[in-house]
């Protein structure tokens, strides 16, 4: 059962007395933060009673307590302080609904009563390079999401879009035609083409400084004269003045330290006798490397048939990376399966009067937005844009989805603020459009995290980095036990890859998706505080309860005795376990998994009171101990199922 959402419907009914719309209130009734304060609390009195004259929000609660009736499941509720409204779940009941989940599969979450056909959009690199740190964040995060929904019942679709017919295989087929290394890519094809993609890109990116720095030596010039003219002839008491100096300073500095960082770029590469002379054979490097792109997007038979003898090897190469994070998905349709509906796709709109022509292109303009959403350039190429419209009008019309998570950084918020308007006004109005947003991985600077060479930091070197640093913590932590150590190498390796990998994932997903965090391994794998290896610590610390004990945890539930909630820390851990499916709603409905991370965290340390105050093994009596078992039992299900729809595994052994 859903407590909050049963609490919740209880109330929205009485609450359409005051107010025509209670679903804006009611997200005010919560768990509460203190015991002291009941189990749940409300406190939508206060902005019920501020909208009607001469009534206090105390008045205003008492009135609601009256009229909603929990009497079959909670204690006479309590109208405290300026009008807050504490609910406390009567005793018997939570012990009845505890002793419910022990045999409980799916321990106490229903399954959807109205399951959606979803599609979660996660993970899309483009696939001519090596995936790095910035792939993290959408990989986790969408595929905690996709298992959380599914887990729910949901019709989930996990669909890697991948960008594997973009500018980079232009970049690459050019590199390929100019650059190769035989027999590096003879060895390893896939790190030969991340070569030429890089080299290519650092080549164009010369050119581009190059005659950049013109324009910001010019755009200096200027706003060091603006600044002279200011400081020499203005009334530099006036505030405002000097406001605006300080902003002139401030603007000077930053276009000075950016010409200069450009000029160092330059004279690095121009140092490089190798990396100068290409440079200098291939000045219009960018425009062939596009060049190259149009003309696999138009069909020519040698650039086909580069792309088609590149692509598998990358993909395989993408995919050791998923194997080893345990990712799966239902279809990976990249961009090039969608090309031939792209110009289908700009007639449609062009016929429904959405689309027009600007300044050569084609675009589709939204009321209220400033920004063009361009769908073919001036030169007729197709965009990212088009490719996105008619992913979502496969996704609509043939996997008749209902709802699209895109799961992508939040650096892409503006794209997707016009591709959803585009798509209600085409027509899919029904369908509702998701930008799960993320923000940045960062280095302990707080800066984005990359190598000391400046190169974003390869996933499977971060891996690597990460499970070997787990098998030293491994190996230390069995080397001290008191009477031994217990794990072999196989073992203490075993354990090391699930501690590595889950602490990564789990440092990710325990942030706020919209926020940056920093990328600090020894944090991530601490066995103290919200990490990973804390959750599965306290796994492995039931699964020694019952090792010790001698006792099935199997026949535990099959033989259930009778489960009692004497200790006030045993009424909370089973309050907590009783919340789970709630907390699953809430990621449900929001993609945010840091909901189910905070929860496990909490059911954690609630287990560690519980654990110190409560003796297991040696309880008092054979009931309290089956008992104490049967909540030691259902907090290891809960933290490993959880983890689980985290994508982190667990061992019985740390």
């Amino acid at each position: 059962m859903n407590i909050l959402a049963e609490l919740r419907s209880r109330f929205e009914p009485v609450l359409t007395e005051w107010t025509d719309d209670p679903s804006s209130v009611i997200e005010m009734l919560k768990a509460s933060q203190d015991a002291k304060f009941g189990d749940y609390q409300a406190n939508f009195a206060m902005p019920l009673a501020a909208r009607i004259p001469d009534l206090k929000p105390r008045d205003l609660a008492t009135q609601i307590v009256e009229k909603v009736d929990l009497s079959d499941f909670c204690e006479p509720l309590e109208v405290a302080g300026p009008g807050f409204i504490n609910i406390k779940l009567k005793q018997d009941w939570l012990n009845t609904q505890t002793q419910n989940l022990v045999a409980d599969e799916r321990l106490g979450v229903a399954a959807a009563e109205a399951p959606q056909k979803v599609v979660v959009d996660f993970s899309a690199p483009n696939v001519a390079k090596p995936m790095h740190v910035g792939h993290l964040r959408s990989t986790v995060i969408g595929d905690a999401n996709y298992r959380v929904l599914k887990f729910l019942g949901h019709d989930v679709v996990g669909d890697n879009h991948i960008g594997d017919w973009g500018t980079q295989f232009g970049m690459i087929i050019f590199g390929y035609k100019h650059f190769l290394n035989k027999a590096a890519f003879e060895e390893a094809p896939v790190t030969e083409l991340a070569r030429l993609y890089r080299l290519v890109n650092q080549l164009s990116d010369y050119h581009a400084t190059k005659n950049a720095i013109p324009k910001k030596e010019e755009e200096i010039e200027q706003q060091a004269e603006k600044l002279q003219s200011l400081e020499s002839s203005a009334d530099l008491t006036d505030k405002k003045i000097q406001k605006q100096i300080k902003k002139l300073k401030a603007d000077l500095g930053e276009s000075q330290a950016e010409l200069t960082s450009q000029q160092e770029s330059l004279t690095e590469l121009e140092a490089n006798e190798d990396l100068h002379s290409k440079a200098v054979a291939f000045p219009d490097i960018a425009r062939l490397a596009r060049e190259e792109t149009a003309r696999l997007h138009s069909g020519d038979a040698e650039n086909i048939e580069l792309w088609e003898r590149f692509l598998p090897q990358c993909l395989d190469a993408i995919q050791t990376v998923y194997d080893r994070l345990n990712i799966h998905f239902d279809m990976t349709l990249g961009e090039s399966f969608y090309q031939p509906l792209l110009a289908d796709v700009v007639a449609d709109l062009k016929q429904k009067g959405l689309a027009k022509e600007s300044q050569g292109a084609i675009c589709v303009f939204m009321q209220g937005i400033e920004a063009p959403f361009i769908v073919q350039k001036q030169d007729g190429a197709f965009t990212y844009a088009t490719t996105d419209l008619a992913t979502i009008k496969y996704r609509v019309e043939e996997l008749k989805a209902d709802r699209v998570l895109y799961v992508v950084d939040s650096r892409q918020s503006e794209h997707f603020k016009l591709l959803f308007a585009t798509v209600k006004e085409w027509g899919y109005s029904d369908l509702e459009l998701q930008h799960v947003s993320f923000g940045t991985v960062l280095g302990k600077n707080k800066r984005p995290y990359k190598t000391r060479s400046g190169d974003t930091v390869g996933l499977e070197s971060l891996l690597d980095e990460s499970i070997e640093s787990a098998y030293q913590i491994v190996s230390e932590n069995d080397d001290a036990k008191p009477d031994g150590a217990e794990l072999n190498d196989a073992e203490r390796r075993q354990i090391a890859e699930v501690v590595g990998l889950g602490g990564i994932k789990y440092a990710d997903l325990k942030h706020n998706r919209d926020s940056d965090y920093v990328f600090d391994l020894d944090k991530m794998l601490a066995n103290k505080g919200d990490t990973a290896t804390y959750m599965q610590y306290a796994y492995a610390r039931v699964c020694g309860i019952f090792r010790k004990g001698q006792i099935d945890r199997s026949a535990l539930r099959d033989h259930q005795a009778a489960l009692t909630l004497v200790d006030e820390s045993e009424r909370a851990l089973a309050l907590q376990i009783n919340r789970y499916s709630e907390i699953l709603e809430s990621v449900a409905i929001e993609a945010r998994p840091n909901y189910l991370t905070n929860y496990l965290f909490e059911l954690a340390k609630i287990f560690s009171t519980f654990f110190n105050d409560c003796p297991v093994l040696k309880a008092e009596s054979e009931q309290t101990k089956n008992s104490r078992l049967m909540l030691c039992d259902l907090t290891a299900r809960i933290v490993e199922h959880g983890l689980s729809l985290l994508g982190i595994g667990t061992c019985e052994r740390m």
